[in-house]
């Protein structure tokens, strides 16, 4: 049986699936704070641009071959990460996202503390067969769980009424307001090649995000012909790649550029008139985080995590309804026709940023819970305190999901 290590600095390991986006900038601050702290901090993952990241920071890196989504490969993955736990001797486990969640919970099961940050619930990513599949694994999964981290209460309330029953924690995402940072649109506007030859007075609406059904930039690519007749010369710019980008190609109407992946998002949150995130679903976006601190306005759909991002008094002019092209064409008409508005969202939303979402509470509140569990040496979760499935055939679901194979499109990063 695994004994928890008695260093005076916490060996902390991260375990993530392949990742890019949001949740690979959340562990990179996370590890960023964490080495700061003085804690011996190493990631496990994939072979990507976050292992090059972390390794910068002075973290231990491990390469953990693993798929984004469940399938065949997972028993060897569970094994894998099992091996990699055992040499790395970790006092706590943090794993990001639902796939590196199960494969962790499923290497450790509750051996050692494991926090488990869904990142977003897999469940809600699909439907039918598959999502029942999900829910089952995240109900059974919750026991191995010292702590389940949700980035907004929307997640975690979404988590309970799935039967998701957790010691729950709420610790919102946070950004660097120092990164993210206010510079003058013409500026910043030539400095970026894709953007020569675009009119300076062109009024400019930035997308930062996978394109990928989550994302919902086919809604925005629906609603932008309406805003273009309402706001002739404005231009959309969608920022990222994704499995989507073929098919958004063939939707995009005029005015819309494909700028594809780029290593800072920054310059284009500083170059927008205004910034729009039209997710289907969100745990806690950091767009819309880092476009405030930027004193860019944003225009978010009306689900959980988007919402609770929004300083109070922003949802009149900030928040749509999800999958609903209209609103969200008149939304963004409405922002870019009154420059007053723009600003006046701007200066409140970097405010509001510096006082609820500077990535250093964030950071402490999360070593603060590893503290909180090393201080108790509690584990794991106590079994009494959590419900049995349902239905006994999830058992048998839950058990053998290790080799299950029809749910290998629920857990996405």
């Amino acid at each position: 049986m695994y004994q928890p290590a008695t260093a005076p600095s916490p060996r902390v390991l991260h375990v993530t699936q392949p990742v890019d986006g949001g949740v690979a900038r959340v562990v990179t601050e996370l590890v960023r704070a964490q080495r700061a702290a003085g804690f011996d901090v190493t990631v496990a993952c994939p072979g990507h641009g976050l292992a090059q990241a972390v390794r910068e920071l002075g973290a231990g890196v491990r390469h953990w071959s693993a798929t984004r989504a469940p399938g065949p490969s997972l028993p060897g993955e569970v094994r894998r990460l099992a091996r990699l736990v055992e040499e790395v001797r970790p006092d706590v486990l943090h794993a990001h996202s639902a796939k590196a969640g199960l494969a962790a919970r499923l290497a450790v099961r509750g051996r050692i503390p494991t926090v488990f940050q869904p990142h977003a619930w897999s469940f809600e990513a699909v439907g039918g067969v598959t999502a029942a599949v999900a829910t089952a694994w995240e109900r059974w999964g919750a026991r191995w769980a010292a702590r389940v981290v949700c980035v907004s209460e929307a997640e975690r309330a979404r988590g309970v009424r799935a039967g998701v029953r957790a010691h729950w924690r709420v610790i919102p995402n946070g950004i660097d307001p120092g990164r993210f940072h206010p510079a003058a649109v013409t500026t910043v506007r030539a400095a970026l090649a894709p953007l020569a030859g675009l009119d300076p007075a062109a009024p400019l609406v930035v997308c930062v995000g996978r394109l990928c059904r989550q994302k919902g930039q086919d809604v925005l690519l629906e609603a932008w012909s309406s805003v273009r007749r309402r706001v002739p010369g404005a231009r959309l710019a969608l920022v990222g790649d994704g499995p989507q980008e073929r098919p958004l190609r063939h939707l995009a109407p005029e005015g819309v550029l494909f700028a594809g992946a780029v290593a800072d998002a920054v310059p284009w949150y500083q170059a927008a008139d205004l910034v729009v995130l039209p997710s289907r679903w969100e745990g806690m976006a950091l767009a819309p985080l880092e476009a405030m601190a930027c004193r860019r306005p944003v225009v978010v759909t009306d689900v959980a995590g988007a919402r609770e991002s929004l300083p109070p008094g922003h949802r009149e002019h900030c928040l749509v309804p999800a999958g609903r092209p209209g609103p969200l064409a008149d939304a963004l008409t409405r922002a870019l026709l009154d420059p007053l508005l723009r600003e006046s969202l701007g200066h409140q939303g970097r405010r509001h940023v510096l006082t609820a979402h500077d990535v250093r509470h964030s950071a402490e509140a999360v070593a603060a819970l590893y503290r909180e569990l090393l201080g108790t040496g509690r584990t794991s979760a106590d079994p009494a305190e959590h419900a049995e499935c349902a239905d006994p055939a999830e058992h048998t679901q839950c058990a053998d999901l290790a080799e299950h194979t029809e749910c290998r499109e629920s857990i996405r990063s």
